[in-house]
């Protein structure tokens, strides 16, 4: 499900505020990244960027990022955008090396990460924009079962490799109206260095702690089974098996089956709006910078409005920039990003859920407060 939004927010940065007054908004096909977005339905204009704007990371925010790729050109075709969808740990990797302007990260900089970056990005340090939100669906392809519940001790054992057929007790206990086969279960993980792993093994070790020992890890801490690269990979894994389950941006999840999620006492299907709910209600890492919104997500919670397998995923870049073209594009990108338009694209494109007023209000100061180096 997606949600809806109104008119789009002026979210502007200061150093184009000036231009806004008197230049109109020049929306047409200008390239073939542009995909011919028409920028003057939000009625928005801005000065003229140039140079080059690479990223890379997140293959979950891949639809995302398309979508705002193509916003972005409309508005600032002069800017030659480019983003690799590697794999968040890529994605972190690149950025702390300095190979990249900004990473897309479906988990936060660890103080290892954090380290590096500020190596990068000198005094300043980096910022943290969690600006996009999307549930992480548990994908089955299972032949005669088009519902399933899985509690998350159920899913725990799943994943742990000790629940190895589909109608083990535990999976029937959750599932008393259902006709289980006998199948044997082939469990799919990521291969990569993924955000979407640690955000999956982190709420598996929080909401199952007593069956799923393991420290939250962005690669798979098990040895053996089913593995697959990017989303995609995870995905085709799945879909070309039988009795296989996986992990993955629910957008992406296709016509395969979703399972329900046991929280308190019900069964929950991932929704955007319960995705937006569980981050809304959770508190900020501790210990950040100025401009770190990094989010500890409750993944414990007990309430049916909310989904706790939720992918929280970030754009990181620094505060300072060397280059002044640089800074205006990042600048620029991520103000198209946060704004009320860019969300919007986003869910419209990845069924993700669209920030808050109040998390776009925390977002727009971090924006404004990206500058080149003096």
């Amino acid at each position: 499900m997606k949600l809806s939004t109104t008119t789009r927010a002026a979210a502007v940065s200061a150093s184009l505020a000036a231009v806004l007054a008197t230049a109109a908004c020049g929306a047409s096909n200008e390239d073939t990244s542009s995909s011919g977005s028409d920028s003057s339905a939000s009625g928005s204009s801005s000065a003229e960027l140039s140079g080059d704007l690479v990223g890379a990371g997140s293959s979950a925010q891949q639809a995302a990022m398309t979508a705002w790729q193509a916003g972005f050109n409309a508005e600032q075709p002069g800017v030659t955008f480019s983003y690799d969808p590697a794999g968040s740990g890529a994605g972190r990797d690149q950025f702390t090396s300095g190979g990249v302007d900004f990473a897309g990260s479906d988990a936060a900089l660890d103080d290892e990460e954090l380290a590096a970056a500020g190596e990068v990005c000198g005094d300043a340090g980096v910022f943290e924009l969690p600006n996009y939100i999307s549930a992480i669906a548990v994908v089955y392809n299972l032949e005669g079962v088009d519902d399933l519940n899985l509690s998350p001790a159920t899913l725990a054992g799943i994943f742990k490799g000790t629940i190895t057929t589909w109608n083990d007790p535990a999976i029937a206990a959750d599932n008393p109206d259902a006709t289980l086969p006998s199948t044997a279960i082939s469990p799919v993980h990521r291969a990569d260095d993924s955000g979407t792993t640690t955000n999956f093994t982190d709420y598996l070790s929080k909401a199952a702690g007593d069956v799923w020992t393991d420290e939250p890890d962005g690669e798979w801490p098990i040895q053996g089974g089913e593995a697959g690269n990017g989303t995609s990979g995870v995905i085709d894994a799945v879909k070309n098996g039988a009795g296989t389950i996986g992990y993955a941006d629910e957008s992406q999840a296709g016509e395969l089956g979703i399972a329900n999620i046991g929280i308190g006492s019900e069964f929950v299907a991932p929704s955007a709006e319960a995705a937006a709910a569980v981050v809304a209600n959770s508190p900020k890492v501790e210990g950040r910078g100025e401009y770190d919104l990094a989010v500890a997500v409750n993944r414990a919670t007990t309430s049916a409005d909310e989904y706790p397998i939720v992918l929280v995923s970030y754009h990181i870049g620094c505060v300072q920039y060397e280059d002044q073209a640089k800074a205006d594009a990042v600048k620029a990108f991520e103000s198209y990003v946060i704004s009320e338009e860019g969300q919007q694209a986003a869910a419209d494109a990845a069924g993700s859920s669209p920030i808050t007023d109040e998390a776009r209000t925390a977002a727009q100061t971090v924006v404004d407060a990206i500058t080149v180096q003096g």
